[in-house]
């Protein structure tokens, strides 16, 4: 059994993989990248829903990806027959699609759903994906500004993030945060600080981690790529979350934190930021 700390969501040396969209070009670029990344895994190629639950009675998966568009359905109706024949067992379900951004946006996945990634990213991002699933590595120094004003849950989510050679720098509220981002403005050298922003949503001060977003979305002028954001909440209310999305976040968490996750999206949109935009 994996360290209760390990992050690979894919711990078999010899996984079995399924792939499922309609086009056959798209099934074999990531079955391609899927083999380069777990040399011995065995992938299924499947063009809709009726193969992929073929696939499934033949036997057990331990990760699919799949279109949100399928000539015989849609990748959500196919996640909840994965987890129907999974039962208790864990199997990552990623979104691979041209607008899962969108898709995202409008709180269009399930629970069902592990993760998305949005093909017009690139080959590049989506090997940077698939690799923080299958055997990810962490990104020694990697400065993560992290804005919680809850102590205990600072001190647990500090801990997972730490445990993964990140260098987390806390703050206890937005203010305190933008005081920091203040003093790098306009830094010859580019820095603006920080790699990556976690926040919380909710905070006790003034500004609220959704202010915390906007201003440094429209004030500062830092674009996804510049200062990724990664928003942390406990709210269930997709209108809510979508408006993150559209405001500016790159991904969200939902709380209550799980490790692997969460260390998983954030190492991604690290690696991401590093990937030269064409």
């Amino acid at each position: 059994m994996a360290d209760k700390h390990d992050l690979r969501h894919v711990v078999s040396d010899a996984p079995r993989v399924m792939v499922v969209d309609g086009s056959k070009l798209v099934r074999k670029l990531i079955g391609d990248t899927l083999r380069k990344e777990l040399p011995g895994a065995e992938v299924i190629g499947c063009g809709g829903i009726a193969e992929a639950r073929q696939a499934l009675q033949d036997g057990a998966v331990d990760l699919v990806t799949t279109a949100l568009v399928l000539p015989d359905g849609d990748g959500l109706a196919l996640a909840r027959s994965v987890r129907e024949a999974a039962g208790q067992a864990y199997v990552p379900v990623i979104v691979v699609s041209g607008n899962a951004q969108e898709a995202l946006e409008a709180r269009a996945f399930s629970e069902d759903i592990t993760d998305y990634f949005d093909k017009s990213l690139g080959q590049d991002a989506l090997a940077a994906f698939i690799r923080g699933y299958v055997h990810p590595a962490p990104i020694e120094g990697a400065r993560v500004l992290y804005v919680e004003d809850s102590k205990v849950v600072a001190v647990a989510t500090k801990r997972m993030l730490e445990r993964h050679g990140l260098q987390v720098l806390h703050m206890i509220s937005a203010e305190d945060a933008l005081e920091h981002l203040h003093r790098f403005l306009g830094r010859s050298d580019g820095d603006v600080g920080a790699d990556l922003l976690l926040s919380d949503v909710y905070l006790k001060g003034a500004l609220s981690g959704r202010d915390l977003l906007n201003q440094i979305r429209a004030v500062f002028r830092y674009g996804k790529r510049r200062l990724p954001m990664v928003m942390m909440t406990g709210d269930d209310n997709r209108d809510n979350q979508a408006a993150l999305l559209r405001e500016g976040a790159n991904d969200l968490v939902l709380k209550p934190i799980e490790e692997r996750l969460l260390v998983t999206k954030v190492l991604f949109q690290l690696r991401l930021a590093k990937i030269k935009q064409d």
